[in-house]
C-alpha cells in the first residue's frame, strides 16, 4: 500500500493544467485497485475550497486578455502581408479559450471527489503544538518571515501518518510544488528541508516536487499504460477548420437549391422576367440579373468543388448535409436548425 500526502498548491496546478487530466485518470485508478490512497489533512480542502473559483475565473480570462491585446497590436501594426494568417491563428486560439475554462471546472470536481473520499485527517492538539513549536523556533517553513502556519500544520500531519504505529509496511510520499518553503535552500529543490529531513528517507518516505513521478513509483508498467490511455483523445476543432466546413457546407446546400430552382424553371413552375421601372414579381418569378447572378455564382462553386461533389443526393445523404450544417452553425452561435443560404 502506498500513501500520498499532496499539498494544496498540487491540486490547484493540476486544476489550472488541460494536460493533466490523465493523471488524474491514473490516481482515480490506483485508488479503486486499492493501491494507493491520499492522506489529506483538513487545511488542504479548505484552502482548495477557497482557491477553487479563481482558478476557474483565471484559467480562460487571463489568457482571453492577453489573446485580446495581440490582436489589437497585430492589428494595427502587424506587417499587411502575414497580418490575416496571424489573426486566423489568434482567433483559433481564442476560441479554444472557454473550453480551457471547462476543463478546469471538470478537474476541480475531480479534484474534491478524490479530497472528500481520501483518509482526511483533522488537525489534532499535538500536530497545532508541534507546528507552533516550529514558528517560536523560526524552523522551516517559518525560516522565510512570514505566517507559513497552514503548511507547518501539513508537514506535521505528514509526520503523524508516518509515525503512526499502525504504518509498518506502508510506503509514504509528500508531494509540493512549494519548494521555497518546503526544499533544501539554496540547493538541490528535490531534497526537503534540513528541518523536515527526519521525516524522509530511501524506502519508507519519499519527498516529491512533481506528483507523476511520486505516482510512477508505485507501479511503473502501470502508470505508463494508463498515461498512454489517458493521453488517447480527439483534440478540437479549431474555429478556422470549423468555419472552412461550415463554408462548404453552405455551398453545396446552397447549389443543390439552386438546382431545384432550375428544375421548377424548365417545368414553368418559376420564370424568369425581365425588370422594368415599375416591376413587381409574383412568388414563383425571378429578375433576370438575380438568375445570371445565380448562374456566375452556381459556376464558381462547380469549379471549386468538381460536379462531382456536388450531388445529387438521397432524401438521407441530404438530411445528413443539412443536420451538418444546422450543427456547425449552432457551434458557431446560430440558433437550432438555421439553415438559410
Amino acid at each position: 500500500m502506498h500513501k500520498i500526502l499532496v499539498d494544496t498548491c498540487v491540486w490547484l496546478d493540476i486544476a489550472k493544467n488541460p494536460d493533466q487530466q490523465a493523471l488524474l485518470n491514473v490516481i482515480e485508478e490506483l485508488i479503486r485497485r486499492n493501491e494507493l490512497t491520499l492522506l489529506v489533512p483538513r487545511t488542504v480542502i479548505d484552502e482548495f475550497v477557497r482557491n477553487k473559483e479563481r482558478v476557474i475565473k483565471e484559467s480562460s480570462q487571463s489568457l482571453s486578455s492577453i489573446i485580446k491585446r495581440v490582436k489589437d497590436v497585430v492589428d494595427k501594426f502587424g506587417d499587411p502581408k502575414k497580418k490575416k494568417a496571424t489573426l486566423e491563428l489568434l482567433n483559433d486560439v481564442d476560441y479554444k479559450i472557454p473550453s480551457i475554462g471547462e476543463t478546469a471546472i471538470a478537474s476541480v470536481a475531480r479534484i474534491e471527489k478524490l479530497l472528500y473520499f481520501a483518509e482526511i485527517i483533522e488537525a489534532t492538539d499535538d500536530i497545532k503544538l508541534r507546528a507552533a513549536q516550529r514558528a517560536i523556533d523560526k524552523r522551516a517553513p517559518f525560516h522565510r518571515q512570514k505566517n507559513s502556519f497552514n503548511d507547518a500544520i501539513i508537514m506535521e500531519t505528514y509526520a503523524a501518518s508516518i509515525q503512526n504505529k499502525n504504518s509498518t509496511g506502508i510506503r509514504f510520499a509528500f508531494v509540493t510544488h512549494n519548494k521555497n518553503d518546503f526544499s533544501l535552500p539554496n540547493g538541490n529543490d528535490k531534497i526537503p528541508h534540513p528541518d523536515f529531513a527526519m521525516y524522509f528517507s530511501k524506502i519508507k518516505s519519499q519527498y516529491y516536487l512533481k506528483l507523476a513521478e511520486a505516482i510512477h513509483r508505485i507501479s511503473p508498467e502501470l502508470v505508463s499504460e494508463l498515461m498512454i490511455e489517458g493521453e488517447w483523445f480527439d483534440e478540437p476543432r479549431n474555429l478556422t477548420e470549423i468555419m472552412s466546413a461550415e463554408g462548404e457546407l453552405f455551398d453545396k446546400v446552397w447549389y443543390n437549391r439552386h438546382q431545384n430552382w432550375l428544375y421548377r424553371i424548365e417545368t414553368g413552375e418559376s420564370k424568369i422576367v425581365d425588370k422594368t421601372s415599375n416591376s413587381t414579381y409574383n412568388s414563383n418569378e425571378t429578375p433576370r440579373e438575380i438568375f445570371e447572378g445565380a448562374k456566375k455564382s452556381a459556376k464558381k462553386i462547380e469549379q471549386k468543388y468538381g460536379l462531382e461533389n456536388l450531388g445529387p443526393w438521397d432524401d438521407f445523404e441530404w438530411g445528413m448535409m443539412n443536420g451538418k450544417l444546422s450543427t456547425l452553425r449552432w457551434i458557431l452561435g446560430s440558433d437550432w436548425d438555421f439553415l438559410d443560404t
